[in-house]
């Protein structure tokens, strides 16, 4: 089992850095740390301890994944190990779920991460909640989910947009409460990117 699991965790390593480069984590670096345990600690799950472990810049120590400062570097590691699993141990995933997988970044590196989910929902369906307009111009379809009510009666509402209500969606997610024409403009530019 120990073997299996270093031999593993050396194809997943490889797996997730060469998702790296596209996420703007480029420097990066991504390994399957498997260490044996002390032989009074070894039970039912073995006798090894697996950590997921990196190094964000060239020369950096290795260090566990959840020790990552960044939100934003956290995220696209997990949008990497979540591409790199998928469908590796029972065929493909019918629906893969990312919540704010775009947290903490901005401009290049949230287009980089809307163009690995589209490449992921070319072999699976991918449900992406985000805030940011460069991910969500990447979806093949777009919905709004948008609170209703106040207080202890807060409901959710969810309306699948139109392409116009769509491109006016992220020209508001652009600019804010006043739409203006050039977030339109900017909007219609994301989209047809």
């Amino acid at each position: 089992l120990s073997a299996a699991r270093r031999a593993a965790g050396d194809r997943l390593a490889l797996a997730v850095q060469s998702e790296l480069g596209p996420l703007k984590l480029d420097k990066a670096r991504f390994r399957v740390a498997v260490e044996p345990l002390a032989e009074d600690r070894a039970g039912s799950m073995g006798i090894d301890r697996v950590e997921f472990e990196i190094a964000t810049l060239p020369g950096a120590a290795f260090s566990g994944l959840g020790s990552i400062a960044s939100g934003g570097e956290l995220a696209r590691f997990a949008l990497a190990l979540k591409a790199s699993l998928a469908g590796r141990a029972t065929g493909p995933q019918p629906l893969m779920i990312f919540d704010e997988v775009d947290q903490g970044v901005g401009g290049a590196v949230a287009d980089a991460v809307g163009l690995r989910l589209k490449r992921l929902a070319a072999g699976t369906q991918v449900l992406v909640v985000t805030h940011s307009p460069q991910v969500a111009a990447r979806a093949d379809a777009h919905w709004r989910v948008s609170r209703i009510g106040s207080g202890g009666a807060v409901r959710a509402a969810v309306e699948v947009l139109t392409p116009s209500a769509r491109e006016e969606e992220i020209a508001r997610m652009l600019s804010g409460a006043s739409i203006t024409d050039a977030a339109r403009a900017a909007a219609r530019a994301l989209i047809h990117a």
